[in-house]
């Protein structure tokens, strides 16, 4: 996708006139979703989830088929302060009934305007009886990460849908901290809870990582804190 392209989708997202998170249409036999948010099922979580600039946004392409390619910028890069990042992702879904199913794919991360800010990340996972397993590898010279998700869908009696993360990182190049010790890699996590109510999206996360103290100044995961974390977060869809 070229910059115009994509500046253009960020006038649109940001436009006062439009007040919804994603646009769906049909263009001939593929379906067109243009939004604020990812809209991609497995690889939330490993496309970046949350936006990280004020003008942020992406587009979604999928085929009855199970074929689907996709864009998302957590950041669009249009302010003096913001760089432009997108993920770009490419991948295939088949349902073979309504209790099984399953979803491969690969995503590019990227920052065009600085060189050699690039990774790939490829993942996999099952979709059974309305839960999703799935993991990802993320191949990236100065952080390697693994990363394993289950989305266990609405659990019974509670009326809340549970996701659990857990990731691995490999540090190319070991941190050293002041007192001399190096760190080599580090592990984090999150759990989130969620939960619909008159008509706002309640989530409650919790997130942690290995590290502590000084050890955190090495921390580059998934969570937007390094050590225990509790996070109340409450979004409305317009429509």
């Amino acid at each position: 996708m070229t910059r115009p392209l994509l500046l253009l989708t960020a006038a649109l997202l940001t436009s006062p006139a439009l007040h919804a998170q994603l646009i769906q249409r049909q263009l001939g036999d593929f379906d067109f979703k243009l939004g604020t948010t990812p809209s991609r099922s497995m690889a939330q979580g490993l496309i970046s989830p949350t936006a990280v600039g004020a003008f942020h946004g992406g587009l979604d392409l999928s085929h009855p088929s199970g074929w689907y390619i996709g864009q998302y910028a957590p950041s669009m890069g249009v302010a003096p302060d913001s760089t432009l990042r997108l993920d770009s992702y490419t991948g295939y879904k088949h349902h073979f009934d309504n209790t099984l199913g399953y979803e491969v794919g690969l995503v590019h991360y990227s920052q065009p305007n600085i060189a050699g800010a690039e990774s790939f990340a490829l993942y996999g996972g099952l979709s059974i009886l309305g839960s999703r397993f799935g993991g990802a590898w993320r191949d990236n010279p100065d952080n390697r990460t693994g990363t394993l998700f289950a989305d266990f869908g609405q659990l019974p009696l509670l009326d809340v849908d549970l996701t659990v993360k857990l990731a691995h990182h490999r540090l190319g190049t070991p941190f050293t901290l002041g007192d001399g010790s190096q760190i080599n890699g580090f592990s984090d996590w999150s759990l989130e809870l969620s939960r619909p109510w008159l008509g706002i999206d309640l989530n409650l996360i919790y997130s942690n990582s290995n590290l502590s103290g000084s050890g955190c100044d090495a921390y580059a995961g998934i969570n937007s804190a390094c050590e225990s974390m509790v996070t109340l977060k409450a979004q409305r869809s317009f429509f």
